[in-house]
């Protein structure tokens, strides 16, 4: 028997964009939808939401997911991509990007080739780029994710993420120090979550490591978006990776103790507050000397 039934909308793409946009950042999301009645909702939640629509609208059916909640908080989603999956490069007006920073979310079949027109783009136009790849893209390992990582200023995953990323090591799974080195020979700063255990970065300078702290959780779904494009936002107004690490923790802390993944992204101000707030640990370490106890904790 369900108990509750929730309607809303979903996906990288508008979860990224809308999170931005609440914070205060001029936002654009390059998607594709279908000229049905769920894509009108989309088109009319970015307008709300104040986000330019620079994607494509076709004839057939957006992209649609059921997400089952269990007692325990698991989740069980069912995904009907729709059209998601078949923007073309020629769908995309590129006179009309004009930004500091792309956010790239997964993409697949078509899209993902689309995507590489993106990233494309932004290295020949001198704009930075994050990535937040999903569990069955990282499993095309790095060779195949080469033009989205190498050079890649923002390299966004979870564990296991990154260790179907970089693939097996001869004595198990990787640790998080591996993980951490064999991917900041690609991107310039990585962050690797880790579900409710510490998030650790590092931007080859020193590691990060975030400690969070307990918190009521309802619901995760968007979680690892929020988290992503709280620490991009962070980077951008501040240029501080620590602050981005709190920034982005604060908003995905927000999410998931709400029904849906848009629900209670945070503006600006209240992002700050909670930052201010709530004292989360972060260690600092020189990178290389993460066993020798030299570093820095900030409460």
């Amino acid at each position: 028997m369900i108990k509750e039934l929730h309607f809303s909308t979903g996906g990288g793409a508008t979860n990224s964009a809308v999170a931005f946009s609440r914070l205060g950042l001029k936002t654009g999301s390059i998607c594709l939808v279908g000229e049905d009645a769920n894509g009108t909702t989309v088109l009319d939640e970015l307008k709300k939401e104040e986000i330019t629509f620079l994607g494509k609208t076709k004839k057939g059916m957006t992209g649609y997911s059921v997400i089952l909640i269990g007692l325990e908080k698991d989740r069980s989603i069912l995904t009907y991509k729709g059209i998601n999956n078949a923007l073309k490069k020629s769908d995309i007006d590129f006179k009309k990007l004009k930004t500091k920073w792309f956010y790239i979310s997964s993409m697949m079949n078509t899209s993902f080739e689309t995507a590489k027109e993106i990233v494309k783009y932004a290295k020949k136009n001198n704009i930075k780029w994050a990535f937040n790849p999903s569990q069955y893209l990282a499993e095309k390992g790095i060779k195949a994710l080469k033009e989205f990582i190498y050079g890649c200023d923002l390299l966004v995953l979870n564990k296991e993420e990154a260790e179907a990323l970089v693939g097996s090591w001869e004595m198990g799974v990787w640790s998080i120090d591996h993980l951490l080195e064999k991917l900041k020979k690609y991107a310039k700063i990585v962050v690797i979550t880790d579900g409710p255990r510490n998030v650790h970065a590092s931007d080859g300078v020193r590691k990060y490591s975030l400690y969070p702290t307990k918190t009521k959780i309802v619901e995760t779904t968007g979680a690892g978006d929020a988290f992503a494009s709280g620490v991009l936002a962070g980077l951008q107004l501040k240029n501080n990776l620590e602050f981005a690490l709190r920034f982005g923790y604060s908003e995905s802390e927000s999410v998931i103790q709400h029904i849906g993944a848009k629900n209670k992204l945070l503006t600006l101000n209240e992002a700050l507050k909670l930052i201010k707030k709530r004292k989360v640990r972060v260690d600092i370490l020189p990178v290389g000397n993460e066993q020798k106890g030299n570093h820095a904790s900030h409460t």
